[in-house]
């Protein structure tokens, strides 16, 4: 005799292998790599972030499915992904740059600041009568007279840097010199 539920079983395996033979993308398997280097497998595309989608890799499936499940408005525009050397791409570069760039404007605008407190001082200076205020102003000065060498010297340590340092450590690092323009 059969017995009902034996068959009932069976019924319920071949219903639970059909559905999982129907789905192939059920068991694929996605690995992606962050900037760290650190290696990372998901089931599911859409958890991969969109910079790293298109350097994921497909384990397993059909080729045809990842496509299905990128949205491909998501996914960002291929930028250039040079680097140089060091692993360091063009926005590092370009902060480089961009750092001395606002040294050389603040030592500017200090320098400025200092010429225009000494040019002061020296008309008091001139019309001064007592030689003790004279000699206050003397110190003071130059005290101001220091400050400009030193914003001297940062202005000349700012210009070596943009125009000769950064665009010889790019040579040597290999990057791409329209990052340092």
């Amino acid at each position: 005799m059969i017995c009902l539920k034996d068959v009932m079983m069976k019924i319920l395996l071949v219903i639970t292998l059909s559905v999982l033979i129907s789905f192939p993308g059920f068991a694929q398997t996605y690995k992606w790599i962050d900037e760290k280097g650190g290696v990372h497998f998901t089931d599911d595309i859409t958890k991969i972030p969109d910079k790293f989608r298109p350097n994921a890799e497909k384990i397993g499936g059909s080729e045809d499915n990842i496509e299905t499940k990128i949205d491909k408005r998501s996914t960002p525009k291929k930028k250039d992904d040079y680097k140089d050397q060091l692993g360091r791409g063009e926005e590092y570069w370009r902060n480089r740059v961009e750092e001395w760039k606002k040294k050389l404007r603040t030592a500017q605008e200090n320098m400025e600041q200092a010429r225009m407190k000494y040019n002061e001082l020296t008309e008091k200076f001139n019309e001064s009568k007592s030689s003790a205020e004279r000699n206050n102003l003397r110190r003071e000065r130059d005290q101001v007279k220091q400050e400009m060498d030193l914003q001297k010297n940062r202005i000349e340590e700012a210009k070596i840097t943009l125009e000769k340092k950064i665009p010889e450590e790019a040579e040597i690092y290999k990057a791409k010199q329209e990052w340092i323009q």
